[in-house]
């Protein structure tokens, strides 16, 4: 496959503490950002129903547990993958990364969750901060039938308007691990406070996983949260429910 651009210049200069990026990455992944994030809680509300995260040690083992061996740690991988790709101007690992993302979601909601959200995600930052390589890259996922996961809308808009890497996977584990908090808010497991002693617990975590997943390679893809996945499936069926997965 061609490369998305065939200009040198098209390779952008990724810096790492440029003011203006990183306002950037803080409007992208804040709760805010109009992805929809809110509807979601990735089997969570399942696991409240059914007893197996209760109050705010429960919750705290169950994220901690997540972001290190479940869909957030690959996720974060996805986003590495995609990042380098958009960065290096490769359509193929790109697009590769992208199929990749869609197939290893292990339920319907979970994969629905992730492109519905990847697919808003690129089109709002369309909207709000354009730029023709980003326009590129979308035409190139459309052009190969593949909707983009969250993980790839994040990576490739990161790449494309000069955001290092590191911050981007740092702030966006964030942002996972603060809408399960806010879903665990609404279904009433802690209150507020508590919420923030979790998000604050999680930090050591959110750093390491972030430090793995920017050196992973493409053997390191994978989730151990089995758990998780039998959660999504039975809230697929579930009576009374506030969230979508």
């Amino acid at each position: 496959m061609a490369p998305i651009t065939t200009t040198a210049q098209a390779r952008m200069t990724i810096t790492t503490a440029d003011p203006a990026a990183l306002l950037k990455l803080a409007a992208w992944l804040s709760p805010s950002f109009p992805v929809g994030a809110f509807a979601y809680s990735t089997g969570l509300e399942w696991a409240v129903e059914d007893g197996l995260v209760v109050g705010r040690d429960g919750l705290e083992a169950w994220l901690r547990t997540i972001v290190e061996s479940g869909p957030p740690r690959q996720d974060a991988v996805l986003a590495a993958r995609t990042w380098r790709a958009v960065a290096a101007a490769d359509a193929g690992g790109l697009v590769e990364t992208a199929k990749l993302a869609g197939a290893l979601k292990g339920t319907a909601e979970l994969a629905q969750e992730t492109v519905v959200q990847g697919g808003a995600y690129l089109r709002t930052v369309a909207a709000a901060w354009p730029h023709p390589r980003l326009a590129e890259l979308t035409a190139a996922l459309a052009v190969a039938g593949v909707e983009p996961a969250l993980p790839v809308a994040v990576g490739a808009a990161s790449a494309v308007h000069g955001v290092a890497l590191a911050p981007t996977l740092w702030l966006f584990l964030h942002a996972v691990v603060a809408n399960q908090v806010s879903a665990a808010i609404r279904l009433s497991v802690i209150g507020q406070t508590d919420g923030q002693r979790v998000t604050a617990a999680l930090e050591p975590v959110i750093l390491a996983v972030a430090t793995a997943a920017e050196a992973a390679g493409p053997d390191d893809l994978g989730a151990a949260t089995p758990m998780l996945d039998w959660c999504s499936m039975r809230h697929e069926t579930q009576h009374t429910r506030l969230f979508r997965s």
